[in-house]
């Protein structure tokens, strides 16, 4: 794939076809060509599948919080970690359809429900199920990330309409068992393999920024470009500092030109996926936010809040993308100063 008499990468071989046989070789010479030349295959990628102007924007309403049974040393939403985070009850149909109505109103397309369980218990996804028929009604497409799935409950959620299921897979094959004990990297695949035979869509990415290595998020992707079908959204999460959780011990933040070459791998990688910029974005600068949209990224989410970490406001996301020149249903709304929006951060709790 890459031309090693010096004449560079070999251009009409990279992102022509859809592939599922990606070595780590592959994907490890795309990430450290000189910085140029991947961003290049990876604009030549985007625009080969997508109009590199236009950017969907998502919400992500928590319906479910904490207590999760899981150990996953990242997250907030273990029951095995003391992170100050207070179980909840599954929030009412008419809350979660009125923060789903309020998110269409603020620019978002697409509406993304997640619970903090291993499994939904048939009498949840009763409700859930009404939930995501009565976002569908208010004309925007649906997501929920309720953890693993049986064959029957992917079905149920087809039948009312669900659009996505969102179940990352989080990091490599070899970095999983340092993170997650409590539910294999098999058991999440088995999950997406039951969510594609019912028909629906599937979000699936990872989380960096955990103390892996370049080879772990070259190794991720790998393993989403060589299942069976891409996942149609790839979301790229930075991890967000959680206060009790083990991964606090390993962290550090990945550079920010490390996060722009993974985006343009991915892009490479999965040519027709979404590559989505999930959580972290409050710790990017508008230039590297701009970077990785550049580099492939065509999907955000808004709003104020992801779960339980912070998120920019959509006013300064709409301005971003306004001062690009690239669109989204933010579009529509109006920019905020450059100075009010300083004005705002500053003003705004860490």
């Amino acid at each position: 794939m890459i031309d090693r008499s010096g004449a560079g990468p070999d251009r009409m071989a990279v992102g022509n076809a859809i592939r599922h046989d990606w070595t780590r070789d592959e994907a490890e010479a795309l990430y450290r060509l000189p910085f140029p030349e991947l961003m290049f295959l990876a604009q030549s990628a985007h625009r080969r599948q997508f109009d590199p102007t236009r950017v969907e924007t998502a919400s992500l309403l928590s319906i479910k919080t904490g207590g999760c049974p899981e150990d996953c040393g990242y997250c907030s939403q273990s029951a095995h970690y003391d992170t100050g985070l207070k179980a909840t009850k599954l929030l009412d149909r008419d809350e979660v359809v009125a923060t789903a109505r309020r998110a269409k109103a603020a620019g978002a397309e697409r509406f993304c429900m997640a619970a903090a369980w291993r499994s939904p218990k048939d009498r949840d996804l009763d409700q859930v199920c009404d939930m995501v028929s009565a976002v569908k009604g208010l004309g925007m497409e649906t997501c929920v990330t309720l953890g693993m799935l049986t064959p029957p409950q992917a079905e149920r959620l087809k039948a009312a309409g669900l659009d996505f299921y969102n179940h990352n897979v989080d990091t490599s094959p070899e970095f999983y068992d340092r993170i997650i004990t409590t539910r294999t990297l098999q058991d999440r695949i088995d999950t997406l393999a039951h969510v594609r035979q019912a028909g629906i869509k599937v979000c699936c990415g990872g989380i960096i920024g955990m103390g892996e290595e370049v080879d772990d998020r070259v190794g991720m992707l790998v393993l989403l470009a060589n299942l069976d079908e891409h996942p149609d959204s790839v979301p790229i999460n930075l991890w967000n500092e959680v206060k009790g959780v083990p991964v606090n011990d390993t962290a550090a933040r990945p550079d920010p030109i490390a996060l722009v070459r993974l985006i343009a791998v991915a892009r490479i990688l999965m040519p027709a996926s979404v590559v989505r910029l999930s959580a972290g974005r409050q710790y990017m600068s508008d230039e590297l936010q701009s970077l990785c949209l550049l580099a492939g990224a065509n999907s955000i989410f808004i709003g104020d809040v992801l779960l339980t970490t912070a998120n920019p406001q959509a006013d300064r996301d709409a301005d971003l993308l306004a001062r690009l020149g690239m669109t989204s249903s933010l579009s529509a709304r109006p920019a905020v100063p450059a100075a009010a929006r300083e004005s705002a951060d500053a003003s705004s709790p860490a």
